[in-house]
């Protein structure tokens, strides 16, 4: 009987990895869709691999059971009344409602073309559990006030990175009278800043759940080797840029214009693609922590707040995020890569180059950010560089109306599952995991 219960959570965990995929890594390849770099088929293939690789070979192998700390189990362990196997009955129903809540909001969102935050979903119906379950003291707020916070913080950071790189691309080499020439001898400095900051996310986003305990990538090395990276990256763009270039700066400004874009086509591609591998190695914690915890109650009886993640878990979560995004992901990807503004080449890299340096700045300030609404933030500074009428008011509306409203609605979903849960499955889960 056990069994059935994991297998029906694997189930909810590979649905919510499914929309993760249709959202979240919709969002990370909307750029060199949306710039014409990729065709969404190729966008697909190549998210996907890197997603997986992301989620399984780098992904957590130790999990928080309730995403970030939002809901203390020993609040709800410690309750008057409590008995033996009460606690972890209630985490089980409490974990796969949430799982479930999270997942549909998702499905509608997604369904809507709107680009919302995954970890605010489970995040919100984490929450919506543990008020439920053990009142209102059983949530973390300063947690939940930092949440909010982020709705304002990431794309307001992202915002206005965002408008500064590409206003430097666009004095520096698309206002120029000879942009053919001026990318030849700009393009190195762009591309420096992308390798060294891609290489810096892959370390901190993705890698340091492999490289832990290793001594010698320490925060210096680190930098070391991300800097490393970049001079040469900026060596092979300024013989790349040249060769592409060279013959092409008497034509006329709007065909050099053209040709320049065309150069910025594999760096858009493999920012996109760096994002996604980052996105793989921690968003897939959003599926597969409550599955994970799930899993280490029926197995163990007890509740801790982190757990480790067998690898057939990791390979799930990975396998539904590609499977959401080949199937559903072209919605939020036109969303975000064609009707907030146009979006280039140009504008592509330095829409992903800035929510990259946000979202590494504010972690390791330790702010609270959504690479989700800092990626749109970006983009949306991109298109303010060109005054606000380069800006679909309409669809940024739409978008911020569906943050805001995230959190509410599927903590509301997830009470309402979790009560209909404990009402006909609570003894039955009580019984499996007592036995």
């Amino acid at each position: 009987m056990d069994l059935v219960v994991i297998g029906i959570t694997a189930v909810l965990g590979l649905y919510m990895a499914w929309n993760i995929g249709a959202n979240d890594v919709a969002n990370s390849m909307a750029d060199a869709v949306g710039s014409g770099a990729l065709s969404i088929k190729n966008a697909v293939i190549a998210a996907g691999i890197c997603e997986f690789a992301g989620a399984v070979l780098v992904g957590s192998h130790v999990t928080n059971t309730v995403r970030k700390g939002i809901v203390d189990p020993a609040f709800i362990a410690n309750l008057p009344g409590m008995m033996e196997g009460d606690a972890a009955a209630l985490f089980v129903l409490g974990m796969s409602a949430a799982l479930l809540a999270a997942a549909l909001w998702l499905n509608v969102a997604s369904f809507a073309g709107m680009p919302v935050s995954t970890t605010h979903s489970i995040v919100g119906a984490v929450a919506g559990f543990g008020i439920i379950a053990a009142g209102f003291g059983a949530v973390n707020w300063s947690k939940m006030g930092q949440i909010v916070a982020s709705w304002f913080i990431s794309p307001v950071a992202g915002a206005i990175m965002g408008y500064l790189i590409f206003k430097f691309i666009s004095k520096l080499i698309l206002g120029n009278q000879r942009p053919a020439r001026a990318a030849i001898s700009v393009m190195p400095f762009i591309v420096f800043l992308l390798a060294t900051t891609v290489t810096l996310a892959t370390v901190h986003k993705g890698l340091k759940h492999v490289i832990k305990g290793i001594d010698w990538l320490t925060d210096t090395h680190t930098i070391i080797l991300a800097i490393s990276i970049g001079l040469v990256s900026a060596f092979i763009s300024r013989i790349y840029a040249h060769r592409k270039l060279k013959d092409k700066t008497r034509l006329s400004i709007s065909e050099q214009l053209k040709h320049v874009e065309n150069v910025f086509v594999p760096f858009v591609v493999i920012s996109s693609c760096s994002v996604a591998f980052a996105h793989g190695s921690n968003d897939v914690a959003n599926a597969i922590g409550p599955l994970a915890a799930v899993a280490h109650i029926i197995r163990t009886g007890t509740v801790e707040m982190e757990v480790g993640v067998p690898l057939w878990v990791l390979v799930l979560g990975g396998t539904g995020i590609i499977l959401g995004l080949a199937t559903y992901g072209h919605r939020v990807m036109m969303t975000v890569g064609t009707k907030i503004t146009e979006i280039t080449p140009s504008r592509g890299v330095a829409a992903d180059i800035a929510a990259t340096i946000t979202v590494l700045a504010c972690t390791r300030m330790a702010l609270p950010i959504s690479t989700t609404h800092t990626l749109v933030g970006a983009i949306v500074g991109i298109g303010l560089a060109r005054g606000l009428s380069g800006i679909n008011t309409k669809v940024a509306k739409n978008i911020f109306t569906s943050w805001l409203i995230t959190v509410p609605i599927a903590a509301i979903i997830s009470i309402i599952l979790f009560i209909v849960g404990r009402i006909f499955l609570f003894d039955m889960i009580k019984k499996i995991i007592m036995s």
